[in-house]
C-alpha cells in the first residue's frame, strides 16, 4: 500500500511539474504573439464593393517591427491593425508574402512602448511525436493556448526543379479560425512553425491542423526576398484561357488589387464580374498579365516564380530574385500593353 501511494504521489509530482512549465512557457512568449485585424475591400454578389474585417494571430520577430503570420491573413488587406498583449494597437503593411506556402512577413509603423521579441528555432530538428503550444485568437479569444504533438510532416515539392516549395507540420493542436498565423512553440519556447489551415466537414476543429515549418519561412519571407505585389490572381492554364476565349498559353488572371500596393501603383486593374469556370470562382474583367521580364506567363514559368526565393535554379535566381522591378506585359481590352512593376526594398 505505501509502494502504491509512493507512486502514486511520485506521478502526481511529474504531472504538477509538467503542468508548471507549459504554463511557464505560455508566460515567457505569450507577449512576442500578437493578434492581427484587417479591412479589406471585395466584391460581392451584387457587383458593389464592401469592407470585410478579417481576424488573424502572429509573432513579433525583430526589433524592427517584423512580424510573421499567415499570408491568407493579410495578402488582400488595404488597412492591418497589430495589437499587442497591453492592448496598443499599430499599423503595419505587408512587406513579402508567400500564398502558396500561406506565410508573409508585416512591418509595424512604429515599435510599441514595451514588446517582446520570439526567438525562432530550427523546424529541421523537430520529430513527430515532439510536444508543442500554439498561441492565437480563435473566434477572437486572443491570447488562447493550445497543446498537443507534432503528429506529422507534410512536404510538396515543385514539378520542375524538386525542391520543397510547401513544408507543414500536421498538429492535434487545436487550430481554429482567428488562429491563422500564430506561432507553434517548441518547449524551448522558440517558434517552429505558423499557423495555417485544417481540415474540416464541420467548420471546426477536428484533430487535424497544419502549421508552415519556420525554416520555410525564413528561406521565403524573412532572409528571402518573396516580394508582396498587391495581387489577387488566379493562374489561367491553356483550358481555362481557352475557355474565356484569351489567346495565349497561360497568364494570371488579375482578380483585385489592393490600394496603395505596388500592383495599384504600376496601374493594374482589377475584375468586377464574378462568374464560374471550369468549377472555379472567379472575377473576370482585369488585366491578365501574359509575360514578366519577356518570360512568357506559362505553367512552368510561374511555378518558378513562385519559387524564387527559396532555392530556384541559378538561371531564375539571377533573372528574377535581386531586381527590384519587372517589365510586365499585360492584355487589357485585347490590346497588350507594356506595365513597370517596382519595388522598394
Amino acid at each position: 500500500m505505501k509502494k502504491l501511494t509512493l507512486l502514486l504521489a511520485l506521478n502526481l509530482v511529474l504531472l504538477t511539474g509538467h503542468s508548471q512549465s507549459i504554463a511557464e512557457l505560455y508566460k515567457e512568449v505569450n507577449p512576442s504573439v500578437v493578434t492581427i485585424l484587417t479591412e479589406t475591400k471585395v466584391l460581392k454578389d451584387n457587383l458593389q464593393m464592401a469592407t470585410d474585417e478579417g481576424l488573424g494571430s502572429g509573432v513579433l520577430i525583430s526589433d524592427e517591427g517584423e512580424i510573421l503570420t499567415a499570408a491568407h491573413v493579410v495578402n488582400d488587406a488595404e488597412k492591418i491593425t497589430v495589437r499587442f498583449l497591453n492592448g496598443e494597437e499599430i499599423l503595419a503593411k505587408v512587406i513579402r508574402s508567400a500564398p502558396m506556402a500561406d506565410l508573409a512577413l508585416i512591418k509595424l509603423s512604429w515599435m510599441p512602448k514595451a514588446y517582446k521579441v520570439a526567438e525562432l528555432g530550427d523546424s529541421d530538428q523537430v520529430s513527430v511525436g515532439d510536444q508543442i503550444i500554439i498561441v492565437g485568437a480563435p473566434y477572437g479569444l486572443e491570447h488562447s493556448l493550445s497543446v498537443g504533438h507534432i503528429s506529422g510532416r507534410q512536404e510538396q515539392k515543385t514539378r520542375t526543379s524538386g525542391f520543397t516549395l510547401n513544408e507543414f507540420f500536421q498538429t492535434d493542436a487545436s487550430i481554429n479560425q482567428g488562429n491563422s498565423g500564430g506561432p507553434m512553440f517548441n518547449l524551448d519556447g522558440e517558434v517552429i512553425g505558423i499557423s495555417s489551415y485544417i481540415i474540416t466537414e464541420s467548420g471546426g476543429f477536428q484533430g487535424l491542423g497544419f502549421a508552415a515549418t519556420i525554416n520555410l519561412a525564413k528561406n521565403i519571407v524573412v532572409d528571402g526576398k518573396r516580394r508582396w505585389t498587391g495581387i489577387n490572381g488566379y493562374f489561367l492554364n491553356a483550358k481555362t484561357a481557352w475557355l474565356l476565349n484569351v489567346p495565349i498559353k497561360g497568364g494570371l488572371l488579375v482578380e483585385s488589387v489592393v490600394r496603395f500596393s505596388p500592383a495599384d501603383f504600376a496601374g493594374l486593374r482589377g475584375g468586377f464580374e464574378k462568374t464560374v469556370i471550369d468549377g472555379e470562382d472567379l472575377i473576370l474583367g482585369g488585366d491578365i498579365i501574359i509575360a514578366v521580364n519577356d518570360y512568357p506567363l506559362t505553367s512552368d514559368i510561374f511555378e518558378q516564380l513562385n519559387q524564387v526565393a527559396s532555392d530556384s535554379t541559378e538561371s531564375m535566381r539571377e533573372g528574377f530574385l535581386n531586381q527590384n522591378s519587372f517589365t510586365l506585359k499585360v492584355l487589357r481590352g485585347g490590346k497588350i500593353q507594356d506595365m513597370t512593376l517596382s519595388f522598394k526594398d
